[in-house]
Order: structure tokens, then sequence, then C-alpha cells
């Protein structure tokens, strides 16, 4: 039951009427000050030199070579991630998307070590250090608070099915990202990347431009090289939009690939956890390590035979040979620079013997607006309710009514930039059993799925569908919130379909993607096509931590 809700695109509708408008040893337990009880301050990041890191860029295949050469241990490793996290997140640029480092990863990455050695690599996360967002529990040394002051010091009975599957495949669990507070479903003139907890993240390409939500700290902290992978979760757009302004790949899965137990959630219709890395090759590596059935979860059960623990078999640079691709024509002309890149990327696509359709667009665009709002903000009341009673006796709040009172009582920590409409919304509504709530849901479905997608695609016979994933990041604006330009991130979410965005450009320095998206259960198709699409292209740049867009 996760979260992470952004909407985008003007061609669905207008954000704020939606959802939020949608170290080393002992040092390695130190907090960064992006974690410290006291939020940080928005001052301005210290740019006077950000040093080379010998990690940048570097693979997950690379690091698991380097680890069974004996070059590297996992605990070098993640010693030199903390340090790096430590150097330009909590210091330096200060890009604030770590909110907690886990105290426990030199040890952990300790015993990877020796059962390398003993046993052998479990297989290929093995000693990789993974960031997880502050919203899904791990139940160790560190909190899961969703960036809200609500929940701090709050440490579950249990692991989530994610941070489970993460430890099982060997990954040394890093820390926790900072997002966008309750996942961006807080009020409807919210600021993307800032928390009570955690402060404002900054975008590492242009430090003054907003990294998009709400799993803004784990796009970030992947561009920026702080871990080899992240993970996010969306709800509708938060996987895909950070990483679009971030420049880095990001897996939106089917929803029930990936169980949401154990994460907070928005809404269980649309909520799933996810991938976000550096190459397609790194989240495909990631996402095999997170699927299986949870009986927690009864959407997972329709993942039987239908997922994969190994996406890398569908790593083919020769992919979109003969692939029939739909490009949705309907969602471009909201700027002119992201028109130019996606025809480009059309162009690259045939070069490689894609066949284009265009146009290819989504009969029903838009027209599940209202009927999603509705749905999420039931969910959220009757999901976070769940959420909050099932909390042990670290917790101050125990239901929305409750979290609602204590943002009003701790309004100028929590409250002092935009306000909480849509908790109060969602505090409004009755039970998941109301007509109005069922019909909304059947809208939904219907529209984005039979009507929507699968129409699409069986009429042009298509593998895929593509559009631009966002525009170039804005400006951030804590006074007046976020200013969305487009996007494309809608039909799969709604649907629960899966969505891949992979860098295609830049807009005066700052990356812009496209996103490959279709049928349900579709992910090795779509990680074939990306992945081919990268390898043609070679697009993505690390970031420079410039203080704005060049």
């Amino acid at each position: 039951m996760p979260s992470g809700s952004e909407t985008d695109s003007p061609s669905n509708l207008n954000r704020r009427e939606f959802i939020g408008a949608g170290a080393m040893g002992t040092a390695a337990a130190a907090v960064p000050a992006a974690c410290r009880t006291e939020p940080p301050s928005d001052t301005e990041p210290n740019l006077s030199s950000v040093p080379p890191f010998e990690l940048d860029e570097v693979s997950i295949l690379e690091l698991q070579r380097r680890m069974d050469s004996g070059q590297e241990t996992a605990r070098a490793i993640a010693e030199k991630y903390l340090r790096r996290i430590e150097e330009i997140d909590a210091r330096g640029p200060s890009l604030r998307s770590v909110i907690e480092v886990n105290p426990d990863a030199p040890a952990i990455a300790d015993s990877l070590d020796r059962e390398r050695r003993e046993a052998g690599a479990r297989g290929p996360l093995h000693g990789i250090p993974i960031l997880i967002k502050d919203n899904i529990d791990t139940a160790d040394r560190m909190t899961t608070t969703a960036g809200s002051l609500a929940l701090e010091g709050s440490i579950p009975e249990r692991d989530s099915f994610v941070a489970s599957k993460l430890r099982e495949a060997g990954a040394v669990l890093l820390g926790k990202t900072n997002l966008s507070e309750w996942a961006n479903f807080r009020s409807t003139r919210s600021t993307s990347g800032w928390s009570g907890r955690g402060g404002l993240t900054r975008n590492p390409y242009a430090l003054n431009r907003n990294p998009c939500g709400s799993s803004s700290g784990s796009g970030v902290a992947v561009s920026g090289n702080l871990c080899s992978a992240a993970i996010g979760t969306e709800t509708d757009g938060s996987i895909v939009c950070p990483s679009n302004a971030n420049g880095i790949v990001g897996i939106k899965p089917t929803v029930g690939l990936v169980s949401r137990t154990g994460i907070i959630p928005i809404s269980q219709n649309q909520d799933t956890a996810g991938p976000m890395a550096r190459t397609v090759a790194d989240a495909a590596a990631v996402l095999g390590a997170l699927t299986g059935v949870d009986p927690d979860d009864p959407h997972t059960a329709a993942s039987q035979g239908r997922s994969h623990t190994d996406y890398s078999r569908f790593l083919d640079s020769s992919g979109l040979r003969g692939a029939r691709i739909g490009l949705v024509r309907r969602l471009l002309g909201f700027h002119p620079d992201v028109d130019r890149i996606v025809e480009e990327a059309v162009a690259a696509m045939r070069s490689q013997g894609a066949v284009i359709v265009d146009p290819a667009d989504i009969p029903t665009w838009g027209e599940w607006s209202e009927s999603e709002r509705e749905v999420m903000l039931y969910e959220f009341k009757a999901g976070l309710n769940a959420y909050l009673a099932q909390l042990g006796g670290s917790s101050r709040v125990r239901s929305l009514k409750d979290l609602v009172r204590f943002n009003e009582e701790n309004a100028d920590r929590e409250m002092p930039y935009f306000g909480q409409e849509r908790f109060i919304q969602a505090q409004a509504k009755g039970p998941l059993t109301e007509k109005r709530y069922r019909d909304a849901l059947a809208r939904n479905h219907r529209l984005s799925r039979k009507e929507g997608i699968d129409r699409v695609m069986d009429e042009h016979r298509l593998d895929a569908l593509l559009a631009p994933t966002g525009g170039p990041a804005w400006v951030t604006d804590l006074i007046n919130g976020d200013s969305y330009g487009g996007g494309s991130s809608g039909a799969a979410a709604v649907s629960g379909y899966p969505n891949v965005t992979v860098p295609a450009g830049f807009v005066h320095g700052l990356p812009v993607g496209i996103s490959i998206f279709g049928r349900a259960w579709s992910e090795g198709k779509l990680i074939r096509l990306a992945y081919a699409f990268e390898q043609a292209t070679q697009v993505r740049r690390a970031p420079q931590f410039r203080p704005t867009a060049v």
C-alpha cells in the first residue's frame, strides 16, 4: 500500500486541483544534517567545491566485478557512499536527498563480505548499497516517517515486503531518502521534495530547480551518485517524474508485481514501489529482486506466473527491431524543446528498426481526472487509518484525524509553506463500501484500461506506447508551490499498468526523459525497448551541481 503521487499533464488535469498539486565504522552512524530532529533551514548551499568521486556512474555489474576480484569489498563500497552522502548531501551542495543513514550498514556489508568469501554471492545485488524511500518500513534502527514530524521516532515491528526482499537478495540498505511529505498527498499547493523532517531536496543539475516528487530523494540520490540504486513509490508520477527531472531510469511496475505491505499508503489500486537507477540494466537487476506473491497483499496473487526474478534476460540492444510503438502525440505541445527531444527519440527508434505509429492517441485521456481524485481520497483515508492503527507505541498518531490535529498543533514546523487540504478532504470521506467510491473506481478502470491503453494498443497492434515523461525541472517555489508543464504518467497510473522512463535529452542542461508504457505485466517488453533506446542514444550525463540552469 505505498505512496507517491503526482499528477502529470495539463491535458489530464491541473495538478493543484488534484493531489498536492497528486562514513565508516562508528562514523557511519552519524546522522547527516538533513536527518536531524530539527529540519534544516532553507539556506543557500555551499558550492565552493564538489570533489570528484571514484564511484561516479559505476554500475551494479561493475561493482560486482570489483567485489568478485577482491578489488573492493562491500564494506568499502558502503563506506565510500556514506562519506559521499556526508560530503555533498549533508554539506557542500546540500542536496538533502538522504533523510537518515543506516547505522548498521557497515556491519551488514561485513557479513555479506564473509558470505561471499565462504559461499559466493547470492545474486546481482549481493553487497550493493540501496537507498529506500522514507515511507517504506524497515524493522531496524531506522525510522519510517513519510517525512512527517508526526511519525518521528516510529520504528515498525517488521520489515516491509520490499525491504525483506532486498535483504534476502543481499543488498545493503544504506539509508532512507527524503520525499515530498506524505508522498505529496497533503496539500493542493505543495512543493515537491519538501518534508517537515527532511527539509527541501535539491535537483543536482541545478540546485534552484525542483527534483519532482514524491520520490524526490530517491531520484536525487541516484542521480548524484550517493548509492547504486534506490527504491521509490508511485501513485501517479512519483517514480517517473523525479526520474525525468533527475536524468535517471525509473520503472513503475504493474500494480501487484511488487507487494505494498509495510509501505505507507495512498491508493490500494494505484500504489506501487519500483526501482530508480542510472541505467536500465541496474533498474532491471533491482526489479527482479522485488517481485513475489505476498499473502498480505492480495493484488500480488495476479503476478503468479507473470513475474520474473531476473529481468536482465530482457536486456537486448537490438530490442527495438520490429517493435511497433505508438506515439501519444496529444501529450506533446507543452514545451517546444521537449517536442524536439521526443522527435529525436522517435528518429533514433526508427533507425534501430522500430515501426512508429503516429499518432496513437489514447481516446479517453484525462476523462478519469475527477474519478481518480475521488478514489484516492477514499482509499487514502482507509489505507492510512489501517497503517497507523497497527503501529506500535512509538507512534503519536493512530488515525488520519490524529494527524490533522498534530499538523494544526505544529503548524509552524509542519505547515510553514502549505497546508493539509487533501487530508481534510479525505477525512470527510466514508468507507470503501460507498457506491460513490465503487462507481468512481469502475470508471477509472474502464476509461484507462478497456477504453484507454488496451483499446489503442489493440487497434494499432502495438508493443508499447511512447510519450514525454515530463518537462525540464521548474524553479522551486516554496510560496506558490509546484508548476508542472506536462507529462504522461496518468494512463499507466490509473490503469495500474507498467511505465518505464529513460533519459532522452537536455533542455538548458536539465534532463528530459521519455516514457514507454503498455499493458499489464509487460515489464519485460518495456525493459527491452528502453534498453535498446538507451544503448543507441547514451544520453545520461552526470550532474555538475550547478546553482542554476545553464
